[in-house]
């Protein structure tokens, strides 16, 4: 490239940039445009010094692709297979260690000699359908009510990668302890282990939320790019390259190796579990979960590692406050039109806007209101995702009971639930490469809002196959609507084969693609640079909300009322699809200008005076 080419597509690129900004701000008057400036990395070549921005028309005409996703990101990936594999391979058994009996002569809870193997179920503890979903369900909601915790850590003082490896360290402890709760002796007495067995998950727990708020941004941070630009493909197309279909790309894969690990970890602790016993159940994971620390020591160097940023936190909080003086009312329909219809509530509190009036503690710029106002509202696509959970959830805990009570054919209980992740390794490559792309090419803009639109409806229609198939266990079966009783007293089970919640479990792949990975996508995309943690520390504290009311309906998860709890679940989820698009699609009009804000210079960090 000689100079008057560089000059020429440097100017070029100015002219699209003011182009472009100029349309976002007649669209988005709240929304300041960002200073002219040139799409590069520090880390790219020359080429990359001139790449030229898209304005209007392009956006809305030229086919969208992803970038190249860079190595370290396949690493990351790879940490958190191991730790997936992990928690998975543990907790696949946790039904079973929990709700069923010691089989006959047996000390470690697998099936032994003189058992009958097309049929019999491991167990240890005998505490019943309630107490296992109950127990898993609490699971649920300390590890997704943890990432919070995580968050706070990561952003205000040890930044991700430290918070990551204490993480690993305090679920190393927790799963240790759970080894113990099924070593023979202490599974001899129920008391005991269930008491060690719920240390253990407590303390599993708060080392799994701090990993899981932290490595999904860890993974997409990998990427660069902050802005679309065009590129000119070898037959001549423009096309422009998006980082948005980049992270989305990312996370596909990131949740491709999420199902692997959870797939190879279920399928083996579950064979674990039923030859050797519970105690080699817990005890591999925990050895697989120790390569996570290696590969991130190992890659550190490489890593692009974002520092902590102090206080943030109280930053966005009392900028809310600002925001929110004079506008409190008990009317709740005055109120909503004082915040949520109000089209100045953020434009009035910009630094730019107070000029000298701005408080002493208001050191950041306008780019950063704006970004806390698109973080907040990516908050509220996430409260409808507890009724999404709720139906996922069933794949965790009762739709495993389900499993026992029907045609087995010699295959474990617990290992029909990996049908789930086999059809997540399936599809997502499909996705990706087949059905994304040709949306695109037809000028589909499948936005992050209808994706998820699309979960749910999906979530609710695999909720119906389950209210389905249990309606037909209790027509079938040789107890009627005691199927539980009729496997554990009498050794029966209803003569329906197990593949039938194939569909279920399918179905229930395809809307974690659509709403699951979203969220992912979502959080990243949306929240400040400096609050990435705390936003994906959101989304994942709406599983917890989800087992607090899979809780209150603990009294549906028993015979003779499991039709009624996959029923109500449907109707939920199916309510859930309803309300998220009705209070939603507005937003999705904004999608492209949300994910072009001018990027904030603001970092954070201030010293105590500065703060008072």
């Amino acid at each position: 490239m000689n100079a008057s080419d560089a000059v020429d597509l440097a100017e070029e690129a100015k002219s699209r940039a003011i182009a472009h900004d100029v349309a976002i701000s007649e669209k988005h008057p709240d929304i300041k445009p960002a200073p002219v400036q040139r799409v590069s990395s520090a880390h790219d070549g020359d080429d990359a010094l001139h790449k030229i921005y898209p304005n209007e028309e392009d956006l809305q005409t030229l086919r969208r692709v992803a970038g190249k996703v860079p190595w370290t990101a396949y690493t990351v990936a790879f940490v958190e297979l191991c730790e997936r594999f992990s928690y998975y391979g543990t907790t696949a058994v946790f039904v079973n260690f929990i709700q069923r009996p010691l089989p006959a002569n047996s000390t470690t809870g697998a099936l032994v000699a003189g058992s009958d193997f097309s049929s019999g179920v491991p167990g240890a503890l005998d505490m019943g359908q309630r107490a296992s979903t109950g127990l898993t369900l609490f699971n649920q909601f300390w590890s997704y009510i943890m990432p919070l915790m995580g968050a706070y850590v990561a952003d205000q003082y040890w930044g991700r990668f430290r918070t990551i490896f204490a993480s690993i360290g305090v679920a190393l402890v927790g799963h240790s302890i759970l080894i113990i709760s099924a070593i023979p002796r202490v599974i001899s007495s129920p008391g005991g282990s269930i008491a060690c067995f719920s240390i253990g998950l407590v303390i599993m727990g708060v080392g799994t939320g701090g990993f899981k708020s932290n490595i999904s941004p860890l993974i997409a941070e990998q990427y660069g790019d902050e802005r679309p630009y065009i590129r000119v493909e070898s037959n001549g197309e423009r096309v422009i390259v998006d980082p948005a279909a980049t992270v989305s790309r990312i996370y596909l894969y990131f949740y491709l190796m999420i199902n692997i690990g959870s797939l190879t970890g279920q399928i083996s602790m579950v064979y674990a579990e039923r030859y050797v016993g519970f105690w080699l159940s817990y005890l591999l994971p925990t050895i697989m979960f120790c390569i996570c620390p290696l590969v991130l020591f190992l890659c550190k160097s490489n890593y692009k590692v974002v520092p902590p940023t102090g206080s943030v936190y109280s930053q966005a909080f009392r900028l809310w406050q600002l925001a929110m003086k004079g506008r409190w009312s008990l009317n709740p329909l005055r109120l909503f039109q004082s915040t949520a219809g109000s089209g100045d509530f953020w434009h009035n509190v910009k630094p730019s806007q107070l000029g000298t009036n701005k408080p002493e503690w208001m050191t950041f710029d306008d780019e950063w209101v704006d970004e806390v106002r698109r973080g907040l509202k990516a908050c509220k696509v996430f409260l409808w995702y507890p009724l999404y959970w709720l139906a996922y959830n069933q794949m965790l805990n009762n739709l495993t009971s389900q499993a026992a009570t029907m045609h087995l054919g010699g295959v474990p209980n617990d290992i029909i639930n990996n049908l789930n992740p086999f059809a997540l390794i399936i599809s997502i490559p499909i996705f990706d490469r087949l059905i994304y792309p040709c949306l695109r090419w037809m000028g589909f803009n499948f936005t992050p809002i209808k994706r998820i639109t699309a979960g749910f409806f999906a979530a609710g229609c695999g909720m119906i196959v389950a209210t389905v198939t249990q309606y037909y266990i209790y027509k079938m079966g040789p107890c009627g609507k005691e199927a539980n009783y009729c496997l554990e007293v009498e050794g029966k089970y209803t003569n329906i084969s197990v593949w039938v919640q194939t569909l279920t479990y399918v179905l229930g792949g395809i809307s974690e693609i659509f709403a699951s990975i979203t969220s992912l996508e979502y959080a990243f995309t949306k929240a400040p640079r400096n609050m990435r943690s705390l936003v994906q520390a959101v989304a994942l504290f709406m599983n917890a909300i989800s087992a607090a009311i899979g809780q209150a309906l603990v009294g549906l998860s028993a015979d003779p009322l499991l039709v009624w709890n996959y029923g109500v679940v449907a109707i939920l989820a199916f309510v859930g699809c309803a309300g998220f698009w009705l209070t939603n699609y507005k937003l999705d009009r904004e999608e492209d200008s949300l994910n072009m804000l001018p990027q904030s210079g603001y970092e954070g960090r201030q010293t105590v005076d500065e703060e008072k």
